[in-house]
């Protein structure tokens, strides 16, 4: 199956993952009568109708790798894809970015209020951390221990969390204290890129691969990871917000500091040539098996949108 048809194929069973395990399938449903209506909605809204559900595609064919199957691997996709969304509702805020766009519909503040955007973010975090400790995600106890803690560090202080407060941190002093280029691929790691690393590392993990094969996955999660931001930052500077889904030149809006604003557009762009290299490199080891999760470093370093 192409690399597009595989990429749609898991976003379908990721969103009907998460309507289950947001309780959203059916306004009806027992569970839809325990969750306060109010935020109930705001759940949908966050999570359903729209993403390319990248990182869960990426949990699939890397877990696809060991012989695992998409049911397999479909609850720690959808649980990594909650974190995601609850990253997205967050970061879109006042206090932080301040958005009033995603995935082409009003942001999750801005359709409903702050309090339930907070707390429709808490509820998608606690979900994850359900839903991987649950004995369908894996049989193996220890399987699913580290799949809890992977995602805890790639999501908190040392990911995603601690990335988003130095980028927060960088804009507050972006006049009198400018990032160097080391700094922003380190932040960006963070914000951005410990998820996808997860997303990758996820599918060793699920498919009890040795350390080995679990560092190919890594070094190609890391540079996959670097080649999404820069992709997202050259976005940002050249598309337009009726084609990404979000507002746009934002970035140079808020005077913060990107590979593109320091390196220019050409590169930036040599930049991530290199970072799609250094993905189908990490993949040798897998030989053929890993053509899909090659197309994946392709269609991120020519994203559109």
């Amino acid at each position: 199956m192409a690399f597009a048809q595989r990429l749609d194929r898991i976003a379908g069973l990721t969103e009907a993952r998460l309507a289950t395990l947001v309780g959203a399938n059916s306004q009806g449903s027992e569970d839809a009568g325990r969750v306060p209506s109010r935020l109930f909605e705001a759940l949908r809204h966050a999570t359903l109708g729209g993403g390319k559900r990248f990182r869960p595609f990426l949990v699939v064919e890397s877990a696809a790798l060991f012989g695992l199957s998409e049911e397999a691997a479909l609850d720690t996709a959808a649980a990594l894809e909650c974190v995601h969304c609850y990253s997205l509702v967050h970061d879109d805020l006042p206090a932080m970015d301040n958005d009033t766009l995603r995935r082409g519909q009003p942001t999750v503040w801005k359709a409903f209020d702050e309090w339930t955007a907070i707390l429709a973010g808490d509820a998608l975090l606690t979900v994850a951390f359900e839903t991987l400790s649950a004995p369908s995600t894996h049989p193996n106890a220890e399987v699913r221990l580290a799949l809890i803690a992977g995602l805890s560090k790639a999501a908190g202080k040392d990911g995603m969390v601690g990335g988003q407060a130095l980028d927060l941190e960088a804009e507050r002093l972006a006049e009198s204290q400018a990032l160097t280029v080391r700094e922003i691929l380190h932040l960006q790691s963070l914000k951005t890129g410990a998820l996808i690393r997860f997303a990758c590392e996820a599918g060793a993990m699920l498919g009890e691969a040795s350390p080995d094969e679990r560092d190919a996955l890594g070094r190609y999660g890391d540079a996959i990871g670097r080649a999404f931001q820069i992709a997202d930052d050259l976005l940002d500077v050249e598309g337009c917000a009726e084609t990404v889904g979000k507002a746009v030149s934002k970035d140079a809006a808020a005077g913060k500091a990107t590979l593109v604003s320091l390196l220019g557009i050409a590169d930036a762009r040599a930049a991530l040539a290199q970072a799609e290299h250094d993905a189908v490199s990490a993949l040798t080891p897998f030989g053929a098996r890993g053509n899909l999760l090659i197309e994946a470093a392709r269609f991120v370093s020519r994203r559109e949108h």
